[in-house]
Order: structure tokens, then C-alpha cells, then sequence
């Protein structure tokens, strides 16, 4: 897709490997752009980013309401797309939702500049390559100390937990998963897909 007023291309998909190349777009660009479409600057590139189905919003607000419970009880800050996520020159991202504690708060302002301590992308058909490969090496390389994978169609969440410079997979125990990086974060995976219509 191309835009002749902005001189700019827009791309719709994430390469199906990583770029070894950083594309021409940085943060400058990126705020000169109009609010629509919407986009985000992922590696040097903007990709639009389609509007979601509403069971995609329904799964994100009962992700954002888990998470400000949380955050009720043990401080942080929650905030759900479209906000602005700086995490390099080369990348501003707008995650379904994110969590950002209280020892990170400097970290807020109009937008957020810095890795969030926990970020959540629903998956949807048009930006699951995206969010499982690109952004997955981002959240990684930029310290998203937690990311959530979740998948509204499967049912299934993903929870990645990072090691180093790398997530790990942690598992629920008995259907709950419990954070080890948040103490006191929990969440009935089975419960959670219960109280959503099919």
C-alpha cells in the first residue's frame, strides 16, 4: 500500500523472516504520520494495523481488567491499544494491553517510552505472524520482563517469560498460571475462557 500524500509505503504483513536490515522509517517518521490509518513502525517499517473483530476487543478488555485488579492491589499502571510504545528509534508498537509497574513508572508520558513489564497481543488472522516473530525478537531484545500470546480462536494462551535475551514458555499448574517474575499475578486460564460467549 502506498500513500502519495505522506510519501510514505505502508506494508500490511510482517516478512515471513526477520529482516536482516533495519527499513527506512524512524520515530520522526512515525509521528508525522495522521492517526489513520492505524500503524505501527516495526523495525525501520510501518505496517498498518487493522481494526479487530469484537471478540478480539472482548478478549482484550477482560485481559485489562484482570490486569488493573492487579494493578488495585500492587501498584502499576494499565493501559489498552492504541497507545504508543517506544522501544528503539526504529520501533513504536501499540500493544493489545500493558502493564507497567510502579518501580518503571518514569517510563510514562504521552506515550510509553520504554519496555512495558508485561505486554498482551491478542492474535488475530491479519497480525499473529507479526506478534509470534517480530515482535516477539522486540518484546525480547527491548526486556518486556513478561508476553502474553493470547489466541481467541484456539483458546490458548502463551506465556512467555524472558530469560536473558530469550522467553521461555511457562506453563499453567492445574489450569492456573502464576507468574514467577509478579508475584501475585494470576490467571484460571479455564475460568477465563468460560466467561467468554463461543
Amino acid at each position: 500500500m502506498y500513500n502519495r500524500a505522506m510519501a510514505v509505503r505502508l506494508e500490511a504483513t510482517s516478512p515471513l523472516t526477520p529482516l536482516s536490515v533495519l527499513g527506512p522509517y524512524r520515530d520522526v517518521d512515525y509521528r508525522a504520520l495522521p492517526d489513520e490509518p492505524r500503524c505501527e513502525l516495526l523495525y525501520g517499517r510501518l505496517l498498518v494495523t487493522p481494526g479487530a473483530a469484537f471478540r478480539h476487543g472482548e478478549v482484550v478488555a477482560r485481559l485489562a481488567a484482570l490486569l488493573l485488579e492487579f494493578a488495585d492491589r500492587h501498584g502499576g499502571r494499565v493501559a489498552v491499544s492504541p497507545i504508543d510504545v517506544a522501544l528503539a528509534d526504529h520501533s513504536v508498537v501499540q500493544p493489545d494491553v500493558v502493564w507497567i509497574s510502579p518501580a518503571r513508572a518514569a517510563i510514562l508520558g504521552d506515550r510509553v517510552e520504554g519496555a512495558p513489564d508485561l505486554v498482551v497481543e491478542v492474535l488475530s488472522p491479519p497480525t499473529a505472524s507479526r506478534d509470534r516473530g517480530e515482535k516477539s525478537l522486540l518484546y525480547a531484545a527491548s526486556g518486556v520482563a513478561e508476553y502474553w500470546l493470547v489466541d481467541p480462536d484456539e483458546q490458548s494462551i502463551e506465556f512467555l517469560v524472558l530469560r536473558g535475551e530469550r522467553y521461555d514458555v511457562h506453563l499453567p499448574l492445574d489450569g492456573v498460571y502464576r507468574s514467577t517474575k509478579y508475584p501475585g499475578l494470576t490467571l484460571d486460564v479455564t475460568e477465563f475462557w468460560k466467561g467468554l460467549a463461543p
